[in-house]
């Protein structure tokens, strides 16, 4: 069984008794939230530079423990004062070490201050239940990842985030997933550049993958992403945006890095 598989069957069996039907009328209820929230798709639109998507990332199945977090609105802070365009939270917990509660601390803190910086319930989906814990969590996108769900299953997923005012972030390792993403109308692709499978990073994924988007696709480069040249590297193959964890969780400076990132 490889990592992805192992938790995929985890997160089924882990909301297994959350799971009933998710009435139209209980995700719509939030439509009118989005001005607060913030828009995903538009905020990784920047004018010049790279979008950064900076991801709260306490630990995960390659790495180990990344960094020991109080909480998550501190790592937030640092991201925000740096000039991060979106977030990613980590809100699964027995591989990653997160929670709903990070989510949820964030964008209480920020939404109600009117920042409303736009963040991305990073776990893995598998039922529109996740997708009304994201909205009332106060997530702006939610991650569907295509390898590890059927048409059936993303179809939706995908449904009940628009009806909840969400965005939807395909994350894709392959040309045959990208077919599949294309398929479903995906607005927003994330090329993941670690196999899920074996945890092993390459960033020829993106740039084998990324030039195949069709023009209309705002295109993110995720993972495995860790100095300016490596943004730079992405960036030249068409990568709008970046999503990086580890390299920021660990950093020296965040600005410093987040201003190489932008100005890759």
């Amino acid at each position: 069984m490889d990592k992805l598989t192992e938790i995929m069957l985890w997160k089924r069996q882990e909301i297994a008794s959350l799971v009933r039907d998710v009435e139209d009328h209980e995700l719509a209820a939030f439509q009118n939230q989005a001005s607060s929230r913030g828009s995903f798709i538009e905020a990784l639109r920047r004018p010049q530079g790279l979008a950064v998507i900076s991801e709260i990332k306490r630990k995960s199945p390659s790495a180990g423990q990344i960094k020991d977090l109080g909480p998550s609105t501190e790592q937030a802070e640092k991201y925000i004062s740096a000039g991060a365009d979106c977030l990613s939270i980590l809100t699964d917990e027995k591989y990653f070490g997160g929670t709903l509660n990070d989510l949820e601390q964030v964008t209480s803190q920020y939404n109600a201050q009117g920042k409303g910086i736009p963040c991305l319930r990073k776990d893995f989906m598998v039922h529109p239940i996740q997708v009304l814990q994201a909205a009332q969590a106060g997530a702006s996108a939610i991650l569907i990842i295509v390898r590890a769900l059927d048409d059936t299953t993303m179809r939706s997923l995908r449904l009940a985030a628009d009806l909840a005012g969400l965005d939807s972030l395909y994350e894709i390792h392959s040309e045959a997933e990208l077919e599949t993403a294309v398929k479903h109308d995906a607005k927003i692709i994330g090329v993941n550049n670690r196999d899920l499978a074996i945890f092993k990073t390459d960033l020829a994924f993106s740039e084998n993958l990324i030039p195949k988007f069709p023009k209309e696709v705002l295109p993110v480069s995720e993972s495995g992403i860790w100095t300016q040249e490596d943004a730079a590297r992405v960036r030249a193959c068409g990568a709008k945006a970046i999503l990086v964890g580890e390299a920021l969780m660990k950093a020296k400076s965040t600005s410093s890095l987040m201003d190489q990132f932008h100005t890759a």
